[in-house]
């Protein structure tokens, strides 16, 4: 059985549908381009040139690739980030996410979402910056946490997506505490590089809102993944 979908499209929507006391949110609706933004000035980070644009070709993952854990650094202009990949709980993800990131899909990327209020994640992973870029194909849900308060903490690596088992490359970091519907592939947890995704969001959102942009730009230069040792 393939265990990867192959999409009729070249791209995907990945959609973070969130529903806590009333406020939902949609990355398909979300698609406000941020290629003419710099909002680098007293910035807390390294200025960068990097915006949305086509997704490189990515290849289609090997499902047979070892199901091991693995590190994850991201190199962003505002430092290092990086976490443990659960190669062993989501091994489809932990495959079609380094496989993308070894071949460079990841590279010169901007983190494109950030939510700040009830829902506290940093989204990124979509090449176009828009909301609707990632990869041809897509693979089912995995490791789907216990439905609690705050089913997803801090720290938290997880897949959006635009429905059951529709996952691509867009992911989101979580840096506060959030509960959110169990539907999200949780596949990594940071280990290093928290205070930098916090400092991200405590910047807030282009235009004062609590959905957006984030007002301090921060890109992923370059991601490189190793076996957890």
């Amino acid at each position: 059985m393939n265990l990867f979908k192959r999409l009729v499209a070249t791209t995907s929507v990945a959609v973070l549908v969130i529903s806590v006391s009333a406020v939902a949110l949609s990355e398909s609706s979300f698609a406000r381009g941020v290629n003419s933004v710099d909002l680098n000035s007293n910035s807390l980070c390294a200025k960068t040139n990097t915006i949305g644009h086509n997704p490189i070709k990515a290849a289609f993952p090997d499902a047979k690739a070892a199901q091991v854990d693995r590190t994850f650094t991201l190199n962003t202009n505002c430092g290092q980030i990086v976490f443990k990949a659960f190669g062993k709980k989501a091994p489809l993800t932990v495959i079609a996410m380094t496989s993308l990131a070894k071949g460079g899909f990841f590279d010169h990327t901007l983190c494109h979402r950030l939510t700040t209020s009830q829902i506290f994640v940093l989204q990124c992973g979509d090449p176009t910056a828009t909301g609707s870029g990632g990869p041809p194909f897509s693979y089912k849900d995995e490791n789907l946490p216990t439905v609690t308060t705050n089913d997803y903490p801090a720290g938290t690596i997880a897949m959006a997506n635009s429905g059951p088992n529709t996952n691509g490359s867009q992911f989101f970091i979580v840096y506060k505490d959030t509960t959110l519907p169990p539907s999200y592939t949780v596949w990594g947890s940071v280990t290093k590089g928290l205070d930098i995704v916090k400092k991200v969001a405590a910047a807030g959102v282009v235009g004062g809102g609590n959905d957006g942009t984030p007002k301090q730009t921060i890109a992923i230069d370059s991601v490189t993944v190793k076996s957890a040792g």
